[in-house]
This record gives C-alpha cells, structure tokens and sequence, in this order.
C-alpha cells in the first residue's frame, strides 16, 4: 500500500519535471528565435534575451541533474559490479556513498549559503522585461537564480541515497541490482 503511494508520487514527480524540461526547453527555444529574428531582421536586439536563456539553462543543469542520475544518463565508472558479488559491490558503494553525500550536503549549505547572501540584489532582465510590458518593477532578487544549485544538489542527493538504499534492500533480499531505465533499453 505504502509502495503504490510512493510509485504515484515519484510518477507525478516525473511528469513534473519531464513538463518543466519541455517547457522549459520551448522557452529558450522561442526567445533565442525571437533574438535572432530581432537581431537580423530587424536590425534591433533584445538585450535581456541572453540573461534570461542563461538564467533558464542554470535552472535546468540544477533541477534535472538528479532525474538524469536517477535513469542512469550520468557518466558511470563501474569497474567493480561484474568482479565481484553483489554484498561486497554494495559494500563498496556504501563507503564511496559517503564522500558524495558529504560532498553533495556542503553544496547544498554552501549554496544556500551564497544564495541568501545575494537575496537584496535583484535580476535586471526581469525587472527590464515586466518594466517594458508593465511599467512597473518587479523586483525578483538573484537569490532565485542561485537557489538552484543546492536545490538541484537536494534533489541528486534525495536520488543518489533512495537508489542506494533500493539497492541494498534488493541485494539484502537476494534479488540482483536493476540497472537504471535508460541502461536497461540500451542492453
């Protein structure tokens, strides 16, 4: 019962971030358009378009890097799994499991750290941008540009331990490792 609560929450997980890929995807898609029709077309550029595509790809390299690790579309350097049994490969994951988690948990406090020292200065694309069509200020502080990075951090972290512990359980209950979906389709 537990397990299928869990299976829709990461199914709506998924699509969740699959949509904001996508979504965020067009986005760049559309402004660099738009930029380079400007540019060249029109002999006008719009200054704020490189920013916020910038801005968008931070985001994404972030958000996404722990639902990538999570199909297996992270560069892997398995030298141990197929010379060894599954208890002593475990074993071996859990003492290299340590330095990455430590390693992991000082970006997140260290980013959030840098993020909330910036929290007063504010993005200028954006205030550009909602001046431009409002022609008020927005105000949205630069901390929402690098809180992206120990969150998308959170988030690998939150992967990398629940597969590790996935594994554990399935190598302590004599089942053999599954490879991640997208290394699965590949063999």
């Amino acid at each position: 019962m537990a397990s299928t609560g869990i299976a829709r929450l990461f199914s709506v997980y998924e699509r969740t971030i699959q949509v904001l890929a996508g979504g965020s995807m067009a986005v760049i898609v559309a402004v660099m358009v738009v930029q380079v029709i400007a540019r060249y077309i029109f002999n006008s550029s719009l200054i704020w378009a490189e920013e916020l595509c910038r801005y968008i790809l931070i985001w994404q390299t972030f958000l996404f890097v722990g639902y990538a690790y999570h199909r297996g579309e992270l560069v892997v350097l398995d030298l141990f799994s197929a010379r060894v049994s599954p208890k002593t490969y475990m074993a071996i994951r859990f003492v290299t499991a340590i330095p990455i988690a430590i390693f992991l948990y000082l970006i997140i406090s260290a980013g959030l750290g840098h993020a909330l020292r910036f929290s007063a200065q504010m993005i200028p694309a954006i205030d550009f941008i909602w001046m431009s069509l409002t022609g008020s200020e927005l105000h949205v502080p630069v901390f929402w540009i690098y809180v992206a990075v120990p969150l998308g951090c959170a988030i690998l972290l939150a992967h990398f331990l629940g597969r590790l512990a996935y594994d554990a359980w399935r190598v302590a209950n004599g089942l053999p490792i599954q490879a991640p979906p997208t290394v699965e389709a590949a063999t």
